[in-house]
């Protein structure tokens, strides 16, 4: 299987799919993935934290690696350095997600070609709350539609 790199692959993907397993996804609110994961979560999805850091983050249970995960995953969602997707690959194929996804930054051809030869679809170097917004209609006209990054000065009383 060839790596998703489509809208109709994406769109696919973001379709089918409710559940997103977050490897190394923060507590803080600041960090890339949970601000990634807070915007899916608000979309519908059933956000599964894995960080052994951590005992719950975003009202949900944390789990300290994919194998511990007592339910089924439709994405892997990666936030780890590209020398750790290979062994986050097998970790997803073992517990039978369909989808491997490595963030925006991140790329591993090793982890994307053992994922795909197992046949989970494959998404690298692609933020998965980018991609729902720019293909689900989330973007504004801006580009983000948060509320927390703003243009206007504070208001001092």
């Amino acid at each position: 299987m060839p790596i998703v790199d489509d809208i109709a692959g994406l769109r696919r993907i973001l379709t089918r799919s409710r559940s997103i397993a977050v490897v190394g996804l923060s507590a803080q609110w600041h960090r890339p993935s949970n601000f990634a994961a807070k915007y899916m979560q608000a979309h519908g999805y059933r956000i599964i934290p894995v960080n052994p850091s951590y005992a719950s983050v975003l009202g949900e249970t944390c789990y300290p690696d994919l194998r511990a995960i007592p339910e089924p995953v439709d994405i892997v969602d990666c936030f780890r350095r590209a020398p750790e997707m290979p062994a986050l690959a097998d970790q997803a194929i073992a517990i039978g997600a369909g989808v491997f996804w490595m963030q925006l930054g991140i790329e591993s051809a090793e982890a994307a070609q053992r994922a795909s030869a197992a046949g989970l679809d494959v998404v690298m170097n692609r933020c998965v709350k980018i991609e729902h917004a720019r293909i689900m209609g989330g973007l504004n006209w801006v580009g983000v539609n948060t509320g927390v990054i703003s243009s206007r000065r504070p208001v001092v009383s």
